[in-house]
């Protein structure tokens, strides 16, 4: 093994433990957030100095391979892939500690049915599946199983969507102002997890441009 795949293999590593990392800052986001546990939404917000510590020391990783070994192919695919990736990962955890912030900001437990009608339990599910398919899609780099996760972000999207109609009927027909904050709340946190579906996306383009040569950007249909 030469210098280049060593440092191509270091850098591999390094975004496989970040990609787990902030699977986990999300995982622990969505439990705090059902349990309302404000202790393990702290540690999240704590944690994302460790995110953002990994996105500097791979972004020095990948400037340093760039300058030193000229990569080429499928090689400097990887560096440049990495780069972006890099970048939606660390989003990813910005997101995971925007959710947190949120739930510590209500006095108590939200309201089931508030969570139901805006359909939140469907969506962190599906965001957690996305972010399963990626760690194995990443470290095996299998393009077939990153192109899955495209369908369910449209799901995310649809949810969204159809969010500030919910809330709004949800309001008109509730006076109770520490409801309504939740609802508010949960509309924000609706917004940042739709958001995580689309950096799983970007990611997993990314990791079917540096695989195949393909560019899925802007692309409508990605099959």
């Amino acid at each position: 093994m030469n210098l280049l795949e060593t440092e191509l293999g270091e850098l591999k590593s390094e975004l496989i433990d970040m990609t787990h990392l902030v699977k986990e800052q999300m995982e622990k986001s969505i439990t705090a957030f059902y349990t309302f546990d404000h202790d393990l939404a702290k540690e999240v917000m704590k944690n994302e100095k460790r995110v953002n510590g990994s996105e500097l020391k791979i972004d020095s990783r990948c400037e340093h391979i760039l300058a030193l070994f000229n990569p080429v192919a499928i090689d400097l695919r990887f560096v440049v892939a990495s780069l972006k990736m890099v970048s939606d990962l660390e989003r990813i955890g910005d997101n995971a500690e925007g959710v947190c912030k949120f739930l510590l900001m209500s006095e108590k437990p939200f309201d089931p049915v508030l969570i139901e009608k805006m359909r939140f339990k469907e969506m962190t599910s599906i965001v957690l599946e996305m972010l399963n398919t990626l760690c194995e899609s990443f470290e095996t780099d299998n393009t077939k199983l990153a192109r899955t996760v495209f369908s369910k972000d449209e799901i995310l999207d649809e949810i969204n969507s159809n969010a500030n109609n919910v809330l709004a009927e949800y309001i008109s027909g509730n006076q109770d102002r520490e409801k309504v904050l939740q609802a508010v709340y949960l509309l924000s946190m609706i917004r940042k997890t739709e958001r995580v579906g689309d950096y799983i996306t970007n990611i997993s383009e990314e990791i079917i441009f540096y695989v195949k040569a393909k560019v899925l950007k802007h692309k409508k249909n990605k099959e």
